[in-house]
């Protein structure tokens, strides 16, 4: 927030709080971020918020406390998390994630699309078309849906459920009978024919195939999916760009041994520690949260409430 008045500088101390931030992965639902959240704030001392939308979690922590502590809490719950890592400008940032979606997304599709017709369209079931049905089926509930039965089986270790498991289940479900049937049941014969009916009526169970209902869930939870992590991604490349309008630098007031006194050194705005005191001179960036400790001066806080007035701060003011 640039400062615009004719004041001397204000000189401003950061907030008596230390925050520590982590970047989690493998979160696939809100549970996920709650499961992670509950385990944090078991720590004594500490204080986290998980957001699942930007995969990170906000830690309150007392001054000088060890982050690796954090990050193990968290790896017992199943999940991996790491420290933020510096954003270069110009870097290019590959997303293995999104591009591993897309492509299972794509090959769901096209699979799936064909044993979908297959299944419910009588006039396009030709002699062993359920054969053909299930080579189609086998990819996808296999391959393309290996990130649910993945996150199932690393939740179930842990002695939870989620979102994952529920997909898991269910489509795994719907093959193994399938297959049940084809093998053991009538549904294997050459020439069934496997009509679909808007009502419920009696059948014989083990002449029924569920091909249609595997490999479908698959493709449209994965679609779903896909359509989620890339919104994050465009929503994430937003807040960097927000984020590269604020201070890199910042001008520090250090104690000098040497000569008794207070100097001023320009720090990177990453170095910024709790406790430091910065001076803002008019026109500059502000570059974290503090509490005014000398002068006054207008702020410009249009960014952060709107306001197309600055507010005069003085000392005392956060």
């Amino acid at each position: 927030m640039p400062a615009h008045s004719s004041h001397p500088p204000l000189t401003a101390t950061t907030a008596a709080a230390e925050s520590i931030e982590l970047e989690i992965a493998g979160m696939t639902c809100a549970s996920c971020a709650a499961r992670i959240e509950k385990r944090l704030n078991r720590l004594e001392g500490v204080e986290a918020s998980v957001n699942f939308a930007t995969e990170k979690a906000h830690v309150a922590a007392p001054v000088g406390y060890d982050a690796r502590l954090l990050l193990e809490e968290v790896g017992k719950t199943g999940y991996s998390a790491s420290l933020p890592q510096p954003v270069h400008k110009h870097s290019h940032h590959a997303e293995p994630e999104l591009d591993s979606l897309r492509r299972r997304l794509m090959v769901s599709i096209v699979l799936s699309v064909p044993v979908i017709l297959l299944s419910m369209v009588s006039g396009l079931q030709f002699p062993g078309w359920q054969w053909v049905a299930l080579a189609l089926a086998t990819p996808v509930v296999t391959w393309a849906a290996w990130p649910f039965h993945a996150a199932t089986w690393a939740n179930l270790r842990h002695g939870a459920v989620t979102m994952d498991t529920l997909i898991s289940v269910g489509v795994t479900a719907a093959y193994l009978w399938s297959l049940y049937a084809l093998i053991l049941g009538g549904a294997g014969v050459i020439g069934m024919t496997h009509g679909f009916e808007w009502t419920v009526s009696p059948s014989d169970a083990g002449g029924n195939l569920y091909l249609e209902v595997a490999s479908g869930v698959t493709m449209f939870v994965l679609a779903g999916r896909f359509f989620e992590v890339r919104s994050k991604r465009r929503a994430g490349a937003a807040l960097r760009a927000l984020l590269e309008l604020g201070a890199k630098d910042v001008a520090v007031l250090r104690h000098d041994l040497l000569t008794g006194t207070r100097q001023e050194t320009r720090i990177p705005v990453e170095h910024l520690r709790v406790g430091d005191e910065f001076l803002v001179r008019p026109g500059e960036k502000i570059a974290t949260d503090g509490i005014v400790v000398s002068g006054t001066s207008a702020v410009d806080v249009s960014t952060v409430t709107g306001e197309s007035v600055p507010v005069e701060v003085a000392e005392g003011m956060l």
